[in-house]
């Protein structure tokens, strides 16, 4: 006795159809044209995934710049100082600090302006 395998096509090719509902014209019916959909459409998403990551460290190394160069610094000069001190803090909350809480920016401007020796 052969085995079928009806089932599990027909399981797949429903899975790639509800994955390309909503996609317009003959993307969205055709099973092979739905399946390129798909796979492009995972490509650009993990692509995206990979991107978002880039695209949050400039925004947090553009505020923290904005904030040292209104305090007198570079942001490479309060990233080496911060290096040279020894303080390990990472430019997500360096940026959120730059932004909400001014204050103990400026402190650990201070500490960097002392680690550079200016």
């Amino acid at each position: 006795m052969r085995v079928k395998n009806a089932v599990n096509a027909k399981k797949k090719r429903k899975k790639v159809l509800k994955f390309a509902k909503g996609f317009r014209g003959a993307l969205g019916r055709r099973y092979t044209l739905a399946k390129q959909s798909y796979y492009r459409a995972l490509k650009f998403a993990f692509d995206g995934r990979r991107n978002k990551k880039g695209n949050f460290r400039k925004l947090w190394i553009t505020r923290i710049n904005i904030a040292a160069r209104n305090e007198g610094l570079k942001y490479n000069e309060l990233i080496h100082g911060l290096k040279l001190a020894n303080v390990t803090i990472n430019r997500k909350m360096l940026a959120e600090l730059a932004v909400n809480d001014p204050e103990s920016f400026k402190e650990y401007v201070k500490v960097a302006k002392t680690a550079l020796g200016k």
